[in-house]
């Protein structure tokens, strides 16, 4: 099986490369390294892994990696803009997934593509059913662009899938961490937190740190990507399937177990940011997915509970620092 993996140094992108060459797969990566220097594919270079440093946008770099794929896998994607301003982020994510939808369509390939937690806005009902109605905020709310984004490339697969007959998947991923994830809040408030403790630093709680979430283990991920790899010749059950843990966690309980974990005690401070920091900005208070359709489509749901996942994912941050 060969498998073309947007995002493939990126921290799913890496380890899901590293899961289909276990399975006796064949993986060509496609990344600018906008987000990593590689070092996550460092030890993947051999006869079954090839890697094209384009971005996901170049039409003629993704067609010349996806030709004779069975499969292509979309997960280079830009989050939620913080920091900056939302146009990146809404051209990665669009014009990008439509170059990627293309070559799927072009070479008969199937379809998996990453979409995200965030498409359920503020909605109210809890746990999110992939059928229920998405409540996204106001446009001039920057961080609604990720969102946004998102939406439309859920749109954009099935118009693919409509037209062309495409064999395609969008997965929304809930909250992910793990060995191999990014350092900075580009991953995330779980390495943010770990290594805020490691550096003696406060942790940064944005808000009241009141939102909750559910976080799911990069294995959990990569387990059930593979499983819809792994179905060959069946089409794909669902267009829209929920991929995360059904553990649901506050910010500051999230604080306490990674603070406690780690042994830090009292020395442990809270730095609490308020939204206003970010402009205006809006966050969602809770998080936690259904997974039926996951279990009907591949008999797995995510089960890694947070303290193991955090346990091994504090590890793989300190072995991290004795490497450097």
């Amino acid at each position: 099986m060969r498998v073309m993996i947007t995002g493939v140094a990126g921290f799913i992108g890496s380890s899901l490369a590293r899961r289909v060459l276990s399975e006796g797969g064949n993986v060509v990566g496609v990344d600018n390294l906008s987000q990593s220097n590689g070092s996550n594919v460092a030890d993947l270079v051999g006869p079954d892994f090839s890697m094209v440093q384009a971005d996901v946008r170049d039409a003629e770099s993704v067609a010349k990696a996806a030709s004779a794929c069975d499969v292509l896998v979309h997960l280079a994607a830009y989050k939620i803009p913080r920091y900056d301003d939302a146009l990146e982020t809404l051209s990665v994510n669009v014009e990008g997934s439509e170059v990627v939808f293309r070559a799927a369509a072009d070479v008969g390939a199937r379809l998996i593509t990453a979409s995200t937690s965030d498409v359920y806005g503020k909605l109210a009902s809890i746990p999110f059913v992939e059928d229920d109605d998405l409540v996204i905020g106001p446009p001039d709310v920057k961080r609604w662009a990720y969102a946004v984004s998102k939406m439309a490339d859920e749109h954009l697969m099935m118009a693919f899938r409509d037209r062309y007959d495409l064999d395609a998947v969008a997965l929304r991923f809930f909250g992910g961490y793990g060995p191999g994830e990014n350092l900075t809040w580009w991953g995330g408030p779980i390495p943010v937190f770990i290594e805020a403790i490691l550096e003696g630093r406060p942790i940064e709680v944005h808000g009241d740190g009141c939102q909750t979430r559910s976080f799911t283990f990069i294995g959990d991920y990569v387990e059930s990507i593979w499983r819809l790899i792994a179905r060959d010749s069946e089409p794909f059950p669902y267009s829209v399937i929920n991929v995360g843990s059904t553990e649901e966690v506050s910010i500051n309980e999230l604080a306490s177990r990674v603070t406690s974990l780690m042994g830090a005690g009292e020395q442990a401070t809270i730095d609490r940011v308020p939204y206003a920091t970010f402009g205006k900005y809006e966050d969602v208070m809770r998080r936690v997915p259904d997974v039926t359709r996951l279990r009907e489509a591949i008999d797995y749901v995510p089960s890694t509970t947070l303290d193991d996942g955090l346990r091994s994912t504090i590890d793989w941050h300190r072995q991290l620092r004795v490497q450097q």
